[in-house]
């Protein structure tokens, strides 16, 4: 049985159930593997759809974005408050 070359790239096109399926391994010391091809498929790369994590940030408004945030004034009044 030939040895199984485990492999730490994601999108390697050479890449199957998380080992490499190339017929020779070059592996440089300094550099890696010089075997490694990346996949020209981004959808395996990204993982995750942009469209979806933009919509959820532009659904916050200024307005919204505004009671996020609490004033520094406020902060410092109510500690103010406090002490007295």
């Amino acid at each position: 049985m030939a040895p199984r070359v485990r492999c730490h790239y994601n999108d390697c096109e050479f890449l199957d159930e998380r080992y490499c399926s190339a017929a020779a391994i070059e592996i440089n010391p300094d550099n890696g593997c010089l075997t490694y091809r990346p996949t020209e498929d981004i959808s395996t790369v990204a993982g995750w759809d942009d469209d979806e994590s933009l919509d959820d940030w532009e659904e916050i408004t200024d307005e919204d974005d505004d009671d996020l945030w609490v004033s520094l004034d406020d902060e410092e009044d109510e500690d103010l408050d406090e002490d007295y």
